[in-house]
């Protein structure tokens, strides 16, 4: 086998690890935590039937290969919860140590190419990248609510918190943010948040 193959194969084994990231969220239905797997899945299926959405034009493959590699980085840095202050503290330092690493297993063109739009994914910038955002938001906002919040339940978090989240929603799909802020309204009805 040549090196690049090689190279490729081994990292398509090492990414199998996000398989066993788990999140505090839950599928839905009351179902076990999800893992990170599944979640950049959703979101990149989600990406592609929402695009119409969007605040602007947007390359929509780009997007969903940020949606389905922006998670990678966590079978070394492990999940940082939405609303953990404290974890986020180190997120960034953890997640920029593990994409060297993880993404330098592949070959060099390939790596550069995934650092680039793993860093546009967290830069926050361009329209693929609010897009991509908006969905990371989105996705487990309507697992929590299938669930009738007791993801935000369980860990306290107030509505203010989900608000300082899903209001960054909006830069990608005003339309969505609509959809997020009827959903958190419901939710403070309900007593699922307060």
């Amino acid at each position: 086998m040549d090196e690049r193959l090689e190279k490729q194969l081994g990292f398509c084994l090492e990414i199998d690890k996000e398989k066993s990231i788990f999140r505090q969220t839950h599928l839905s239905g009351h179902g076990r935590n999800e893992n990170d797997a599944e979640h950049s899945w959703h979101m990149a299926v989600m990406a592609y039937l929402l695009r119409e959405y969007s605040n602007e034009p947007i390359d929509i493959s780009r997007v969903m290969l940020m949606c389905l590699i922006h998670d990678i980085v966590e079978i070394d840095a492990g999940d940082t919860y939405a609303f953990d202050e404290n974890g986020k503290k180190t997120q960034k330092a953890r997640e920029d140590a593990a994409k060297v690493r993880l993404f330098s297993m592949l070959p060099d063109d390939q790596k550069t190419e995934l650092i680039a739009l793993f860093d546009e994914f967290t830069a926050y910038e361009t329209p693929e990248s609010k897009f991509a955002h908006a969905m990371d938001n989105l996705q487990p906002l309507i697992l929590n609510n299938s669930n009738g919040g007791n993801d935000w339940k369980e860990h306290g978090v107030s509505a203010n918190q989900v608000y300082g989240r899903q209001g960054k929603t909006r830069l990608g799909s005003e339309k969505l943010f609509e959809v997020t802020d009827r959903i958190i309204k419901e939710n403070i009805e309900k007593g699922s948040l307060f």
